[in-house]
């Protein structure tokens, strides 16, 4: 059973859930993409072996989570999340970030590399240093319109997310853009500006966590290409490329959800898939 908590951690309170295992290991940390509240992930969720426990929040100023007095970046963030893990009686954690993020989870790696046991970066980049989206794409990135329109998040379903929404673009209210799933207008504003001028790309090759990478081969938002440039840049890394697109892990969660739940069960990430 999921517990929900609410947690003052460094100043700021943050809405947490936390799906305990039935074994005992690190939890999986999951970070969320832009704009997402820690809800939409469930469907991922469902599908991680119940042996590991899954720890999910809100990021300050979306969701459940008030917004904080001053912007932060991804090294606050990641202090923030260390922390938060801290006060939730854990070592050691895995990591797994969704688009944007998979900055957070790659700034979690850099940080605390004793830590961070493992990393899961989906359908995620380098930061300001990859191979952008169409200018189409990027600007409809700008705003939450799509979390708060239903007409326009389907006429734009297709072009934004690709996969499986461009068979059902109907159904991309009910995966993604659900009221009770929506953050304030100010905290998408303040998860863009974190990543301004942030990179992963010059320290890739100092992240020395076994890493799988998963991507779909029609992602829109993020290019398959990005996906294989970090898999040749990081050291111990594996390229899963899966049949959908940016929404894979939540439209596609009975395919990725088991994969993760092996990847981070595995003696070593040579046992991750190294489709590419």
């Amino acid at each position: 059973m999921t517990r929900h908590l609410r947690l003052r951690v460094l100043g700021h309170d943050v809405r947490v859930a936390v799906r305990p295992g039935t074994a005992p290991g690190p939890p999986l940390v999951l970070c969320n993409g832009i704009g997402a509240r820690l809800d939409l992930l469930q469907p991922f969720v469902d599908e991680v072996d119940p042996r590991i426990e899954v720890i999910r929040f809100d990021v300050p100023g979306v969701g459940g989570s008030p917004a904080p007095k001053v912007p932060y970046n991804f090294a606050l963030l990641a202090w923030l999340v260390g922390t938060l893990v801290d006060r939730l009686g854990h070592d050691q954690f895995d990591a797994l970030g969704i688009s944007w993020g998979g900055g957070l989870a790659q700034q979690l790696a850099f940080q605390y590399p004793r830590r961070c046991r493992r990393l899961v970066l989906a359908s995620t980049g380098t930061g300001m240093l990859m191979v952008p989206a169409r200018l189409s794409v990027l600007s409809k990135m700008l705003t939450p319109r799509r979390y708060r329109d239903p007409t326009y998040a389907r006429a734009i379903a297709a072009e934004m997310y690709g996969g499986r929404m461009r068979r059902q673009p109907d159904e991309v209210w009910h995966v993604m853009h659900e009221q009770e799933r929506l953050g304030p207008t100010a905290g998408y504003v303040l998860q863009l500006l974190a990543g301004i001028g942030w990179s992963s790309l010059p320290a890739l090759p100092l992240i020395r966590q076994p890493t799988l990478i998963l991507a779909g081969n029609d992602d829109p938002i993020i290019p398959l290409v990005n996906a294989r440039i970090m898999r040749s840049l990081l050291p111990h890394a594996s390229l899963h490329v899966f049949d959908d697109g940016h929404l894979g892990l939540i439209t596609s969660a009975d395919e990725l959800g088991p994969l993760v739940s092996r990847f981070l069960a595995s003696p070593s990430s040579d046992n991750a898939s190294k489709s590419s």
